[in-house]
């Protein structure tokens, strides 16, 4: 963006707000020449919302019907103050974002700035090292030259100063003979003179200079200087730019937010971000290769937009100014934040301490961990402001210790390095009492259970043989039975089931390896009330390994309710429409234990859950 279009944008952002201003004192001297009395005003400031205070110079209305009119037209005139408020909140939003976009463009240019500086001054010390080097070869040359002819030109005077020397001499020793006065001593020494004053002659000398007086000054080679001179108008091309590892919560499920640096002398004028999804299934050969997308920037950060959620990213970028385009940093690896979970609610469960929550991740690629949310709601409904949140969960799955006789509010979020997923579909888990659905998976082949998942029905139909001869084996295969999901909390809980005086039935726990081909109450692992109907009587029967105490019960029960205490080790029934004990079986379970539901001829059973206990149950 340049300076016309930031200035542009600025002078429709002051019409818009001058506009707005003097719509509204319009409007209020309209208000005010029709007697209307001004309740409210207000502020406004750039950095806090919009303020009201109440007006005390308001006088009072006559009438009450002009109470009325006044209500409805301030009523009328708090609307439209409403919404000038939230238009000019936008605005400052927005020139808020603008002007940071201004700071940022401001500091890319500064450090621009900066870096070409730093580089005409490296390359103006360059040249002024270079020619300084230059200057210190050539003094070096001139002073060995100049010692070179010094040299010379001592030794030719040495030569000339003996050959005067002995032309002196020879000068000398003539004018000695030639005054002396005796004949026989000069006729003598005459002749050796004048033979040595012959030999001298014949001797010729160099009076030539052995050396030049001119000092040679070939030309300066400085091709290379003008070129460093030549390349101070030149900016080189940026190094390759180091994109930074993806730091935590910096992307959404449709972007990142990318960062890289670059080296503090190279000049850019603007970056070129590469991208394309990361796919495993692709192979490295492959020609359907993920398309390249490319985002071109100023800054050294950048958001992509429109990505896939849970999604791996390879990103790498470029430099560029007038000179050319860096090398490709090397490649990073982003990641999308997930998808929200999905909480699956038929396999969650609860009791008076506790909730069991689990879900399914709803992303292909792993997730580095799970956060559940919950939040109290309160008695009239609502939800409370406070929501706390149990980080760091591992699996798809989480044990919340709650209060008992509250109702929460509870979501999933899924993280990885790129931040939190939105939150799941909000479930409602109560703690009054415990809560379970019949788990399908377990139910025998004859069985249908309800779609709420607490009913289940044994029909009279017979089943086919391919049905029969199913091999699984978490299903019950001999008796017609079910096992219900309980939360594993080593406290207490109760359940009721409505029965009828038609059908043979088995209520009772299990535990979950108890043998699929045995009969409820047959083995050690279950524990059993059995209703069986003889031409005589009903029948009933509190089983536990093949074993039952002789009891005889005279009213039938229609809702037998069922109350297991992991601490005492018991399991009681009772009739709950005549709050009667009916038996107590006493056993220090080991492990969890699941509810268990038979039918041995046709007929429904329902369960009841999520109640409170009865008093009489924990006695």
């Amino acid at each position: 963006m340049d300076l016309y279009e930031i200035g542009g944008r600025l002078d429709v952002i002051a019409e818009e707000a001058e506009h707005q201003e003097s719509t509204t004192m319009a409007d209020k001297g309209r208000r005010e020449t029709r007697g209307v009395s001004t309740f409210q005003r207000f502020s406004v400031d750039t950095n806090e919302s919009l303020h009201f205070e109440p007006c005390d110079d308001s006088p009072p209305s006559p009438t009450g019907a002009e109470d009325g009119l006044d209500v409805f037209i301030e009523e009328e005139s708090e609307g439209e103050i409403d919404t000038i408020r939230n238009q000019l909140q936008g605005k400052v939003a927005e020139m808020e974002n603008f002007a940071g976009h201004l700071e940022e463009i401001f500091l890319t240019v500064e450090e621009n700035f900066g870096r070409q500086e730093q580089h005409l001054e490296q390359h103006y010390n360059d040249v002024l090292q270079t020619l300084s080097q230059r200057y210190d070869e050539r003094a070096a040359g001139l002073e060995e030259e100049k010692k070179g002819k010094l040299e010379a030109l001592y030794k030719q005077l040495l030569v000339c100063g003996r050959e005067m020397d002995a032309s002196k001499e020879l000068i000398e020793t003539a004018q000695e003979i030639y005054r002396s006065q005796d004949k026989r001593l000069f006729l003598k020494a005459v002749m050796p003179t004048i033979k040595r004053i012959e030999e001298f002659a014949k001797d010729e000398v160099d009076l030539t200079l052995s050396t030049s007086l001119e000092f040679n000054t070939p030309l300066a080679d400085l091709s290379d200087v003008k070129t460093m001179m030549d390349s101070i108008n030149v900016v080189p091309a940026p190094s390759a730019p180091v994109i930074n590892p993806q730091m935590p919560n910096s992307a959404t499920q449709t972007s990142l937010r990318v960062c890289w640096s670059l080296f503090s002398d190279d000049t850019v004028e603007y970056y070129e971000l590469y991208y394309r999804p990361v796919l495993e299934d692709t192979p490295a050969d492959s020609t359907c290769a993920p398309h390249v997308s490319k985002v071109k920037v100023k800054e050294t950060h950048c958001t992509v937009t429109d990505l896939l959620p849970n999604a791996q990213y390879e990103l790498w970028v470029t430099a560029t100014n007038t000179t050319g385009i860096s090398p490709a940093s090397e490649k990073a690896l982003y990641m999308t934040v997930p998808s929200p979970p999905v909480i699956k609610q038929r396999e969650c469960t609860s009791c008076p301490e506790a909730a069991l929550i689990r879900w399914e991740s709803g992303n292909t690629n792993p997730v580095d961990s799970y956060t559940v949310e919950l939040s109290e709601m309160g008695t009239n409904g609502t939800e409370s402001g406070i929501t706390e949140s149990i980080v760091a969960v591992p699996t798809c799955q989480c044990l919340i210790q709650l209060q008992t006789g509250r109702r929460y509010l509870i979501s999933v979020r899924a993280v990885n390095i790129g931040g939190p997923s939105d939150k799941s579909e909000v479930i409602t888990v109560s703690t009054t009492g415990t809560f379970f659905y019949l788990l399908e998976d377990t139910a025998h082949p004859c069985l249908s259970i309800s779609e709420d998942g607490f009913t289940m029905f044994y029909g009279d139909e017979e089943l086919p043989i391919s049905a029969m001869a199913l091999d699984d084996n978490n299903s019950f295969t001999r008796c017609v039975a079910v096992l219900g999901d309980l939360i594993p909390v080593r406290g207490r809980h109760y359940w009721e089931v409505e029965v009828d005086d038609v059908t043979e039935f088995r209520i009772g726990v299990a535990s979950e390896d108890t043998e699929r081909s045995s009969y409820l109450g047959a083995n050690n692992t279950s524990w059993c009330m059995r209703h069986i109907l003889t031409p005589s009587r009903h029948k009933y029967e509190f089983l536990h390994n093949g074993w039952s105490p002789d009891l005889r019960i005279t009213v039938n029960p229609v809702r037998i309710g069922v109350a297991l205490d992991y601490e005492r080790g018991t399991l009681s029934f009772f009739n709950v429409d005549l709050e009667q004990h009916l038996h107590t079986f006493h056993c220090h379970f080991l492990s969890y234990v699941h509810p268990c539901f038979g039918l041995d001829n046709p007929g429904a059973l329902t369960v009841h859950n999520c109640i409170e206990a009865p008093e009489y149950a924990f006695i």
